[in-house]
C-alpha cells in the first residue's frame, strides 16, 4: 500500500511516527474519511469544510485543502482503486513535540497522514435491516469536532459487537444523539426525524445528503431530539453514514421496530442515495 506522510506519497511499512507524537501521546488530532466511486471522490468539498472546522477548533496549522484533495485522488490511483470503491483516511496531528499538556511552539509542524483502501457496502445489510442497542452517552460535550480521541466510540462500538449488533446508539438525557460511527434517524407518522445540529453530534456528510434528499422528494423531516422511551412507536429507524450510506434499524436491543422490516421512507432514502453517488466527482 501506497501512503501519503508529511508530503511524500511511500509505501506504508517505511512511515515511521514519533512516539512524541502529540496524536499518539494526546489524541490532539483530527480525521476525514472520504469515499470514492470509480476513482470519484463523493462530497469531498464537504469533507474537507468539516475537517478545516475541526482544525479550526483544536487551533492546528490548517494545510491547503486543495492539496488534500489532490492527495486523496492520486492515493487512489497510486493504489490501483479507480474501478473501485474506496475509501480515503486522512489524519493531522499537532505534531510531535516534548510532552508537555500546553501546545508546543510556532516551529512544530503537524503530522499529516492518509492512505486508500478498498471497501464494499453489504447490501444484504439493506436488504434485511440490523440490530443496533443503546449505551449511555460517555463522550465529552464537543462531538461535532471529529478528533482522533475515539475511546468512547471504541468501547461503545466492542459493545456492540458483543452484542450481536451493527451499532451502538448513544442515548443523553433520554434523547439518542447518535450511533458511535453513524447519524440516527427515525420515522414517526411519515416524518423523519433527527438529533439537530449541535455540539453533542458530529453532523455526517451523509446526513445532510439524506436530508437534502428528503426535502427534494418530499419527505417531511424534523430535527428533533428523539427520545429512548419513544423508539418503541417509531414506524421506521435508520442510520447513515459514509461506509453504511442509509442502513435500516429493525431491532433496538430487544425491541422490533415497526414490522421487523426495512421501511418505505428508508428504501426510497436508499435508491436516491445510490443515484447520488452518481454525482460523485
Amino acid at each position: 500500500m501506497i501512503v501519503y506522510f508529511n508530503g511524500n506519497y511511500i509505501p506504508k511499512e517505511e512511515v515511521a511516527i514519533s512516539p512524541d507524537d502529540r496524536g499518539f501521546l494526546f489524541g490532539d488530532g483530527v480525521y476525514e474519511v472520504i469515499c470514492a466511486y470509480s476513482g470519484r471522490l463523493f462530497r469531498s468539498d464537504a469533507h474537507l469544510e468539516r475537517l478545516s472546522r475541526s482544525l479550526k477548533a483544536l487551533r492546528i496549522e490548517e494545510p491547503r485543502l486543495e492539496k488534500l484533495s489532490d492527495v486523496a485522488r492520486k492515493l487512489i490511483v497510486k493504489n490501483g482503486l479507480k474501478d473501485l470503491d474506496a475509501k480515503v483516511y486522512m489524519q493531522i496531528t499537532r505534531g510531535a513535540a516534548v510532552r508537555d499538556h500546553a501546545f508546543p511552539n510556532d516551529k512544530t509542524s503537524p503530522t499529516v497522514y492518509a492512505f486508500a483502501s478498498a471497501f464494499a457496502i453489504k447490501e444484504s445489510k439493506w436488504e434485511s435491516g440490523v440490530k443496533a442497542i443503546c449505551v449511555p452517552e460517555m463522550r465529552w460535550p464537543r462531538c461535532d469536532i471529529k478528533t482522533v480521541a475515539l475511546l468512547p466510540n471504541v468501547l461503545a462500538n466492542q459493545l456492540a459487537v458483543e452484542a450481536g449488533a451493527e451499532e451502538a446508539l448513544f442515548v443523553r438525557d433520554g434523547f439518542i444523539t447518535e450511533g458511535a460511527v453513524s447519524n440516527f434517524c427515525a420515522v414517526f407518522d411519515g416524518r423523519v426525524h433527527t438529533y439537530p445540529e449541535s455540539h453533542y453530534i458530529l453532523s455526517g456528510i451523509t446526513r445532510t445528503v439524506v436530508l437534502d434528499l428528503c426535502r427534494r422528494l418530499d419527505i417531511p423531516v424534523k430535527e428533533f431530539p428523539v427520545a429512548e422511551s419513544r423508539l418503541k412507536q417509531a414506524d421506521e429507524c435508520m442510520i447513515l453514514g459514509s461506509t453504511k450510506e442509509v442502513m435500516p434499524v429493525v431491532q433496538i436491543d430487544d425491541m422490533v421496530i415497526g414490522d421487523g422490516k426495512p421501511g418505505s421512507i428508508t428504501q426510497r432514502l436508499q435508491k436516491a442515495f445510490k443515484n447520488e453517488k452518481l454525482t460523485a466527482e
